[in-house]
């Protein structure tokens, strides 16, 4: 169901010239506002596709098993916390779903052999 989801929302990858422009568009990237020699970083943007943000989340969220992006999110969440590492998870999954949609499969995650 959530992989539809990124597919019927994202619609045409192309579009974007590369994942960080996906998380950017799905509004998982952090805030940042910058003046001459102060610089704040803040929450996440929450700009752009409000459906694309829960699935990517809620993905991470309930992923049962080893796998790369649960191992990803565990880290982060040790020093930063729980929702701090989900968000980097789920950012983390939007990147494996530009090159999926780009590409036709993940290959960090194809069967070698």
């Amino acid at each position: 169901m959530l992989a539809a989801i990124f597919v019927v929302e994202i619609g045409d990858v192309s579009r974007f010239p590369g994942p960080r422009q996906l998380c950017s568009w799905a509004g998982l990237t952090p805030r940042h506002r910058e003046s001459d020699t102060t610089v704040h970083r803040g929450h996440i943007t929450k700009q752009g596709s409000r459906l694309v943000r829960w699935a990517a989340v809620e993905a991470v969220a309930r992923q049962r098993g080893a796998t790369p992006i649960r191992a990803h999110h565990h880290r982060v969440a040790e020093r930063r916390g729980k929702a701090i590492g989900r968000v980097a998870g789920a950012r983390k999954l939007l990147t494996l779903v530009y090159y999926g949609l780009r590409d036709g499969e993940i290959r960090c995650l194809a069967e070698t052999g």
